[in-house]
């Protein structure tokens, strides 16, 4: 029980990928609105999507190709920042951002409580697919859903830490609705791989719902920090107007959180999938994430047929304001390398046109 603690802290405290800096101001559902620095059109709605109702923001013009921006475990959708989300509409996509499943202003499933963890690690131990309140594909699936409630045929699908999970569940599932993938601080599921680091898993779990907003915001401040980017540090101060807004917005969950790590840790191991796919991918992990190591990052590009490989010195596992422009280059090379168009096929039904990318990882620079 002792092993099963650790591996529960790490996975009920760290999954949530930090994003701290350039705050997004808490939003209501159904808005509309400028961003009064760069002029890009705003919207704000909800969208059905079986028996979950996503929250999601649109940035700039709907009739251009769009950006799917996906948010990590226990993460709002507030994590791809205001700005981040503009510099890409100003770069010319048509930006959406939401809030998965039990984060944010999108529903959240309290009925299905806490996932049973002693249940789920038997289960593993024993070869057998563990219990989970849903899973990873489900949350692809309410991607995939939002874009059919935006009328939106394919899109360049981008996701950090559990986002790139679902990201990949996505291009896997759903080939024809993604042009281009852009993996950040994510993984194959490669039982092989490294794990998170033991001042990682030293750290004290979240506390319990219904504790003081004191209490809580120190404990994300203290993540945070072991979270973080060594070479590209945030002010404490900015991380708690972070963590404010967000308990403001969206509540706290941390029990959603569990349901979300127990998602990612039952969905496997995924590599001879990724190896079937065919759209342009570009990976980007920092080589001092403490969550999940730069190991990963490898693995993943190398099982991505054609895919470039960003390592970041000094990043962590977060999205620091000073790498917003690497993660914005990121995602548009990857957009720039795809087509985003259909064909009419001569039966008049549509067909996909999906490049072929050159096979092998390749490094690239980053630009801060």
């Amino acid at each position: 029980m002792k092993g099963i603690s650790k591996i529960m802290i790490a996975v009920i405290l760290g999954t949530a990928l930090v994003a701290a800096g350039g705050l997004a101001p808490a939003a209501s559902p159904n808005g509309t609105g400028d961003s009064p620095a760069m002029g890009i059109h705003r919207t704000q709605g909800q969208a059905q999507v079986g028996n979950i109702t996503i929250f999601y923001e649109t940035f700039g013009p709907a009739d251009r190709e769009t950006v799917l921006l996906i948010a990590g475990a226990g993460a709002q959708m507030t994590m791809w920042s205001d700005e981040l989300c503009e510099e890409l509409a100003g770069r010319g996509y048509h930006v959406v951002r939401f809030d998965n499943r039990d984060t944010g202003l999108s529903t959240h499933l309290d009925h299905l409580g806490r996932p049973d963890w002693v249940e789920f690690f038997t289960a593993v131990s024993e070869g057998r697919t563990p219990p989970v309140p849903y899973t990873i594909t489900d949350m692809a699936n309410d991607s995939v859903g939002l874009l059919d409630a935006l009328d939106i045929e394919r899109a360049h699908i981008a996701g950090a830490s559990m986002g790139g999970v679902i990201a990949q569940r996505i291009a896997i599932h759903h080939p024809e609705r993604a042009c281009s993938l852009t993996l950040f601080s994510s993984e194959t599921g490669n039982p092989e791989m490294p794990g998170p680091t033991e001042e990682f898993l030293a750290l004290p779990p979240p506390p319990p719902a219904g504790s003081d907003v004191e209490t809580i915001v120190e404990h994300e401040v203290l993540v945070a920090g072991a979270l973080g980017s060594p070479a590209y540090p945030t002010d404490e101060e900015v991380i708690r107007e972070y963590t404010l807004s967000n308990i403001e917005r969206g509540g706290y969950d941390p029990i959603a959180l569990e349901r979300h790590s127990a998602a990612v840790m039952a969905d496997g191991d995924r590599r001879e999938l990724l190896k079937r796919l065919n759209l342009p991918t570009v990976v980007l992990h920092g080589d001092a994430d403490p969550l999940v190591p730069v190991e990963n990052g490898y693995d993943l590009a190398a099982n991505i047929p054609g895919a470039e490989l960003t390592v970041v010195p000094g990043m962590g596992h977060d999205i620091p304001v000073q790498l917003e422009p690497a993660f914005a280059d990121a995602i548009t090379r990857a957009a720039t390398n795809a087509t985003c168009e259909s064909k009419p096929a001569q039966d008049g039904t549509i067909r996909w046109t999906l490049p072929v990318f050159p096979a092998g990882p390749r490094l690239f620079d980053v630009r801060t």
